[in-house]
């Protein structure tokens, strides 16, 4: 080995960290500067169409400086680094706190961590109605709260809440999902129960069904209520993550037992006020709305003309029942483009003129489908 030439390397990062420090309290004394007018014009701190085009420009330099320098750092790797500066500086502006389905180490506080970064107060709640409460009521600034799976389909309980909420959404965050089936026990033949979120029991179905054929299935509130009750159960296992392992102490007997490899949750943050569309791409923005219509035939069909009408995209649209009044529906929908878009108003004003009920849940900036893999 030589010596000589690995002290001359470390010398150099030695200088490189020293001149990353400096540029970081610059960063962050121009962060302060910003919360300061953010402040006085009486706009939030957090705005999630800004953060994504810091990191549109980061990856942008990236590729500029390609061209002189060797591209050694991975994207995902530059925007985990970035988006913990974000979260840092973001801190410095106005504290963050962030509700979310519990207790510590559930998917939804890793959504939260992968979404806000680690700077940030989070909020465990015992269900997901309890998120939206406690924004509701200014108990948290943010709340994150799952909406649907790539193989499970809808959540109910979020559903639900969007239709009577006042709260608005503020952006979307896509988790891939790696269950894991954690325990103390010592080998798969002494597990006796098995207890996770129904999402996750569902999603692990096949695997559970092949493995453990006489292991009881245990619906719990959470992933890492999961882990909770596994850690008190001398034949217990749960469906969780290996976050949860770490956190509650338990042994991953078997990784990647979702049936589908794709196994993707999709997750909405929601807040207080509408998003802003300053800053925003709006090629890069989608719009979730909920409408209803008359019980009558082509109904649904006479209502979504004016999308069309509007070269305008739908990317979901889904029934839900109206609980007040039998066999008739609600419909959720999700479409490209703003709010504040000139023809995405238009659609909305025309779409409000054929439908019995209309109610803007928020627009928000597109989320990257690999936000990160757990």
């Amino acid at each position: 080995m030589n010596e000589n030439a690995l002290q001359g390397l470390r010398e150099k990062i030695t200088g490189v960290d020293r001149e990353i420090i400096r540029l970081l309290n610059e960063r962050a004394s121009l962060s302060l500067q910003i919360g300061s007018i953010k402040k006085a014009a009486g706009r939030e701190i957090y705005d999630p169409s800004q953060e994504e085009n810091i990191y549109r420009n980061i990856m942008n330099v990236k590729l500029r400086l390609v061209e002189d320098t060797a591209d050694v750092l991975p994207d995902e790797s530059l925007k985990n680094i970035f988006r913990e500066i974000i979260s840092a500086s973001r801190a410095l502006q106005a504290p963050v706190s962030v509700a979310y389905l519990g207790p510590e180490a559930s998917f939804s506080h890793q959504a939260a961590l992968a979404h806000f970064g680690k700077s940030i107060t989070a909020a465990p709640k015992a269900a997901i109605a309890d998120v939206f409460s406690s924004v509701e009521k200014g108990g948290n600034n943010w709340g994150i709260v799952p909406i649907e799976n790539s193989t499970e389909g809808s959540v109910k309980a979020t559903l639900d809440r969007l239709i009577v909420t006042p709260l608005v959404i503020r952006a979307e965050v896509f988790l891939r999902i790696r269950l894991c089936l954690l325990s103390n026990c010592k080998d798969m033949g002494d597990i006796q129960k098995v207890y996770s979120h129904p999402q996750a029991l569902a999603q692990s179905r096949q695997w559970l069904r092949r493995y453990l054929p006489s292991a009881s299935p245990m619906e719990v509130e959470s992933t890492a209520g999961a882990a909770r009750r596994a850690l008190a159960d001398p034949a217990g296992a749960a469906v969780g993550s290996s976050l949860a392992a770490d956190f509650y102490n338990l042994k991953i007997m078997a990784e990647g037992i979702e049936d589908s490899p794709l196994n993707t949750t999709r997750f909405f943050v929601i807040g207080q006020k509408p998003a802003r569309q300053e800053g925003a791409n709006t090629e890069k923005s989608k719009t979730s709305i909920l409408f209803g219509t008359v019980h009558a035939a082509g109904a649904l069909q006479h209502a979504l003309a004016p999308f069309a009408g509007a070269g305008i995209s739908l990317t979901r649209i889904e029934s839900w029942p109206m609980k007040e009044r039998l066999w008739e529906y609600l419909f959720f929908a999700d479409f490209t483009g703003h709010v504040e878009e000139e023809k995405t108003r238009r659609c909305l004003q025309e779409l409000k003129g054929r439908t019995a009920f209309l109610k803007l849940l928020g627009s928000y900036p597109w989320g990257a489908e690999e936000e990160r893999t757990q």
